[in-house]
């Protein structure tokens, strides 16, 4: 991308710490992405079920990404604000000297299933919803900490901090450490309702309050960057560093999700759909079913989130098998030949656990409805209309609850969301239209929001909704297909995760 020739006014960085790459964006101040850059992030998986990043690795990519971003500029003093959103359940434990002592465990690892069964002896699941708001699942900080505490004791001896990815980098940037509550409540130690570190939970656990850094709102003024950083990066040291947010909360934020009635669906390498909440649920109904629920980016407002792990994984984990040389588009043109339905064939996309509302580790995806016309067409298509089923399975259970609202309007993002076969596919099977908003990066958009509400570019966050200029595309439901996938789906998809869980649970149990 050439320089920005001509040009004046605030800029504002933003940047994306995703499972699969580091993102940064510059914008103006209207959510126009200027100029941009990635890098891949760098995964190590050093056994079946354990993946982990590097801390130095991911302050060395988002250094690089920016740089290549700030070196588009004519005028990167331009940027007046930065912000940085990243995958949650991942953090980097750091000693006196704010070191790492340990690797980054990723978001997706599965090594704490015994630390979640051990919160479940000793604390009880049912006090961990009243506190959280959330299920025991492995994928929590505090399950991760717990693992850390008892296989790695040395390491953790010398550990003061326990930071999630996108405070380290803030952290890297400005010198300040600092937490903010759409990423601290995916630790599992935080009361949810007093938006406050429960000290009772922790001295039972005997982990000290002080791991964590100070709570702080999304958007909160951190600190300028300093002359170490700007040079690592490019930004100057006049850039105000501001505390960012989850991943998923981010991209909500960029496209104005944040009143109950409207929701987003996050399409990219995991699949959370998010539904905004004035309060949290209360029923712990909710916590068995496997939903999370948050801190939104937005003060006072809170989410319950579906679980989708392996959404766009089974995507890439599908053209991998058949051939990494094989373009998307020809996978989407061999399906779109294929009549709706896939000639009964159906696909869980469960290939790292089962999803929501029966979250289960030992559950695992299938191909089911297989025959001799089964070609390679037709298993693709199966594959999206199953993450479509399981999107729609997923979230239906939610509207039970007197706190979520019926949804107005379903919003789109992510990477996904280009495969136009796809789109259609789930408007049918949710038989309304879908709003696919095509915000370049939303993801690094909400956290250059973030970054500009810091800056005091923005006076509040209504005023930054308004100066974004945002194109929508709708995705209207066939009422054919959509008559046909609503017979699959309660005659057949419906059915499945009950019939194949003792096998699913066999098989676990002959494996481990």
């Amino acid at each position: 991308m050439s320089p920005v020739e001509n040009q004046s006014g605030p800029l504002l960085a933003g940047i994306d710490v995703g499972t699969t790459n580091i993102k940064a964006v510059i914008f103006d101040l209207t959510g126009q992405p200027v100029t941009q850059a990635s890098v891949a992030t760098p995964t190590y998986y050093p056994q079946p079920g354990w993946a982990h990043y590097e801390p130095e690795e991911l302050w060395q990519g988002a250094a690089a990404a920016l740089r290549q971003a700030t070196g588009q500029l004519d005028r990167p003093d331009r940027i007046a604000g930065i912000a940085i959103a990243s995958m949650a359940e991942t953090a980097i434990p750091l000693d006196a000297h704010n070191r790492p002592t340990y690797h980054s465990v990723a978001w997706f690892d599965r090594r704490t299933q015994p630390q979640v069964d051990w919160l479940e002896r000793n604390i009880g699941a049912e006090r961990m919803f009243e506190i959280s708001g959330m299920p025991l699942q492995p994928i929590f900080g505090l399950c991760k900490l717990l693992w850390f505490k008892q296989n790695e004791p040395a390491a953790y001896s010398r550990t003061v901090r326990w930071l999630n990815v996108a405070e380290y980098i803030a952290y890297r940037l400005c010198g300040v450490q600092a937490t903010d509550y759409s990423l601290a409540c995916r630790v599992i130690a935080l009361n949810l309702r007093r938006r406050e570190w429960d000290t009772a939970l922790l001295q039972d656990l005997e982990i000290s309050p002080s791991l964590f850094a100070p709570l702080c709102d999304s958007g909160t003024r951190l600190g300028p960057v300093t002359p170490e950083a700007a040079a690592a990066t490019g930004l100057p040291t006049t850039a105000q560093v501001g505390a960012g947010g989850h991943d998923h909360i981010c991209g909500a934020l960029a496209i104005g999700v944040i009143e109950p009635g409207d929701i987003m669906d996050s399409m990219g390498t995991s699949e959370p759909v998010f539904v905004p909440l004035n309060q949290p649920i209360s029923d712990p109904m909710v916590c068995r079913q496997g939903y999370a629920q948050g801190a939104h980016a937005v003060p006072g407002r809170y989410y319950a989130t579906t679980s989708g792990f392996t959404s766009g994984a089974s995507v890439e984990w599908f053209r991998d098998i058949v051939g990494r040389d094989l373009d998307y588009a020809t996978l989407i043109g061999e399906a779109e030949a294929v009549a709706p339905g896939s000639l009964g064939v159906y696909f869980m996309p469960h290939l790292r656990l089962a999803n929501t509302p029966h979250y289960d580790p030992k559950g695992r995806g299938a191909f089911i409805g297989l025959s001799t016309d089964a070609g390679r067409g037709v298993l693709f298509r199966a594959l999206l209309e199953g993450l479509a089923y399981d999107c729609r399975y997923a979230l239906e259970p939610l509207f039970d609850y007197p706190e979520v609202v019926r949804p107005r309007q379903i919003y789109a993002i992510g990477g996904s969301t280009r495969n136009p076969l796809l789109m259609r596919i789930k408007a049918a099977v949710f038989n309304r239209p879908i709003t696919v908003a095509t915000v370049a990066e939303a993801t690094s958009l909400g956290a250059a929001i973030l970054g500009g509400l810091a800056a005091g570019v923005y006076a509040d966050l209504p005023s930054a909704l308004q100066q974004l200029r945002h194109k929508h595309r709708l995705v209207e439901p066939d009422p054919a297909e959509a008559a046909l996938y609503d017979r699959n789906f309660r005659q057949v998809y419906q059915q499945l995760y009950h019939a194949l869980k003792p096998l699913h649970h066999t098989i676990y149990q002959l494996q481990n």
